[in-house]
């Protein structure tokens, strides 16, 4: 259940994006949208940490902003992944991607916070 939450306010703020930011375009129905998701997720749970430990130096020489672009490209990739399997999903400039990456992680918090779950007690 947990997982099946995460990954609509994922595609919620995966709408959001696109809704705001001009060169992030879809064109479909919305459960298309949850499989962009689950791309965006894969890709985060995936390739991010090897490119992240690959740029950390990069990283610390930025003093962390330099993660902003890797969001970017991380977006960048899930749009080129959407397209290969037949979603209509397109990220048409990096600018564009790290702006809507940086929305979809403000919009992700803001939902997790309002809908996520407690921890169990103990």
């Amino acid at each position: 259940m947990q997982f099946i939450l995460r990954l609509l306010i994922t595609a919620a703020a995966l709408w959001v994006a696109v809704y705001l930011v001009p060169t992030i375009t879809f064109d479909g129905p919305w459960h298309h949208l949850v499989g962009v998701a689950l791309v965006f997720g894969v890709v985060n749970a995936i390739v991010r940490p090897i490119i992240l430990s690959l740029t950390c130096p990069l990283v610390l020489l930025t003093l962390g902003l330099f993660i902003f672009v890797l969001n970017g490209l991380m977006l960048l990739l899930t749009g080129a992944l959407a397209s290969a399997l037949g979603i209509d999903f397109q990220v048409n400039s990096i600018l564009g991607a790290i702006i809507g990456a940086l929305i979809i992680g403000v919009v992700s918090t803001v939902l997790n916070v309002f809908v996520g779950t407690k921890p169990a007690r103990r």
